[in-house]
């Protein structure tokens, strides 16, 4: 099973579309997982209809139709692996026990909200994943989502952080 992650896409405050390469990875995933901070429902609209299967939360800057139509918190076994989404986990100081104490029951959590890709074991806990922001990377040198892989024999394999080229022209995303 194929998984494409993102978070904080901020449509269209930060960017007017999705990157085309990351749209380019949408036929190809088995379960899109986005961790929040839509701040559209046009984006959301859209990776509901090509996707073969939507894991998504809402995140701070989503408003009442958002959240109307996402929960804080999902969950889904795939491949026999526990994963979670949530937006926010706290401050990187901590964050692993955190959430270990929060998600005793995961294997996997995913999340957004600071746009810094993130992936870390918590000891004891669940394997926690930030896949950044496809259109806004703030202090990072590049605009990021991840890929991954998932099969009961072998869990969650092929971790991959993909950089996205920088955009130009209008609807370029903020630095």
């Amino acid at each position: 099973m194929r998984l494409l992650l993102m978070s904080d896409t901020h449509l269209p405050k930060r960017a007017r579309e999705l990157p085309a390469a990351l749209l380019a990875e949408l036929p190809r995933a088995d379960v899109v997982i986005h961790a929040g901070d839509w701040v559209d429902e046009a984006t959301l609209d859209l990776l509901e209809s090509r996707s073969a299967r939507l894991l998504g939360v809402y995140g701070n800057n989503d408003g009442p139709g958002l959240r109307a139509r996402l929960p804080e918190v999902a969950r889904a076994e795939l491949e026999g692996l526990r994963f979670g989404v949530v937006h926010e986990t706290g401050e990187a100081r901590g964050r692993e026990r955190r959430c270990a104490a929060r998600f005793p029951d995961l294997d996997v959590l995913v999340f957004g909200h600071s746009h810094i890709p993130w992936d870390t074991t918590a000891p004891g806990g669940p394997r926690l994943l930030n896949p950044g922001s496809p259109t806004d990377r703030r202090r990072r040198p590049h605009c990021t989502y991840m890929t991954a892989r998932v099969t009961a024999r072998d869990g969650l394999t092929e971790v991959e952080l993909h950089r996205l080229p920088p955009r130009t022209g209008t609807g370029a995303a903020r630095g």
